[in-house]
């Protein structure tokens, strides 16, 4: 992969407002923050999210800008009625409707010099953007983000969404399960410093998925810190059936791998833990149905492992969530493996 800036969709410097040249260094001024969110078929959640942006309570100035793709629901009419309600709102166009070219395209329409970058389903707490500014004030940052805080409405979006929050579905990453604050590897959504952004030439935009570990890969290995706080925590609603889970885990798999070839040494038994999983228990199958019956072990250990996993993690949950959790686990789990194992070799290659 091309891993010249010029593949990524350059963020080139651009002239800044006296506002955006404020330094949070002094505790008694606050900067101008520039709110970017690549938007796409989001009719169900838009309005809310940026309800919630513009009732930030965050002393500084604030801008959002949305960059809308070719969706087929009513978000373009939505975007535009919302941006036609607030001057504080920029509306861009993203012809591929992708989420690294919009957030590039957001970026590069933005004018402050720290960027928080959200979903157009993300529900974002009051005190969000201020929690974003004051860590990032203290720590000296280059991004910094917290927890991806799952929650369900229907029986089955419960179960998806503790499994999102626990270890058994999406291992020991602190954006899902929390944890004390700190330097990791990658966050949820994220607050930059433009002039990280800048240095690193912006999101990759071949990364269809993955794009945000690839992204802070790349701020850290520039020297930059990627740093976790509680204290931002985001409403995350999940998938709504288990085709859409199952699709979701599919392709975050397929991806994972890509950054995986592309940033050699980054992959570690989290990452291989699922596809291990799937292999061993194709290979159990097969020696089952041939004849050896200790075959089955395997499979029928990930059965067992998955109930009991569920039940040690179900507590709480209303008995349909529970019931569902299982096969909530297992479709998270085999997806990613099946994801993962059968990534081309071509996928997140320049095309020529």
């Amino acid at each position: 992969m091309n891993p010249s800036p010029n593949a990524r969709g350059p963020v080139e410097p651009r002239q800044r407002t006296q506002s955006s040249r404020v330094s949070i260094e002094s505790p008694t001024t606050w900067p101008a923050v520039s709110v970017i969110m690549p938007v796409l078929n989001e009719e169900r959640h838009l309005a809310d999210a940026v309800s919630r942006i513009l009732a930030q309570d965050y002393p500084g100035e604030l801008e959002l800008v949305l960059a809308v793709g070719p969706s087929r629901d009513r978000t373009q009419e939505i975007a535009e009625r919302i941006a036609a309600e607030d001057p504080r709102i920029i509306m861009v166009a993203n012809p591929t409707g992708r989420t690294p070219q919009g957030l590039n395209i957001a970026i590069r329409a933005s004018q402050y010099s720290i960027l928080v970058r959200v979903d157009g389903h993300s529900l974002l707490p009051a005190d969000y953007v201020r929690a974003a500014v004051e860590t990032m004030e203290e720590t000296k940052a280059d991004n910094v983000g917290g927890i991806m805080a799952a929650e369900g409405v229907t029986p089955f979006e419960k179960a998806v969404a503790r499994a999102m929050t626990s270890p058994i579905g999406v291992g020991n990453a602190r954006f899902h399960t929390g944890g004390a604050p700190g330097e990791v590897e990658t966050v949820y959504l994220g607050t930059f410093r433009r002039s990280a952004l800048e240095r690193v030439g912006g999101y990759d935009e071949t990364f269809v998925r993955a794009q945000d570990w690839e992204m802070n890969h790349r701020i850290r290995r520039t020297g930059g810190t990627v740093y976790f706080t509680p204290r931002m925590r985001v409403t995350y609603r999940p998938r709504p059936n288990l085709r859409a889970l199952a699709k979701q885990y599919f392709h975050t798999g397929r991806w994972r791998r890509v950054v995986g070839r592309e940033h050699q040494g980054t992959l570690n038994l989290r990452y291989l833990a699922p596809p291990i999983a799937v292999v061993a228990m194709a290979v159990g199958v097969v020696a089952g149905a041939v004849g050896f019956w200790p075959g089955w072990i395997l499979p029928g250990g990930y059965a067992v492992a998955i109930v009991l996993g569920a039940v040690a993690t179900g507590r709480g949950l209303p008995p349909s969530a529970w019931a569902r959790l299982p096969l909530v686990y297992a479709t998270m789990h085999v997806s990613w493996g099946l994801g993962f194992l059968t990534s081309p070799p071509r996928l997140g290659q320049p095309k020529t």
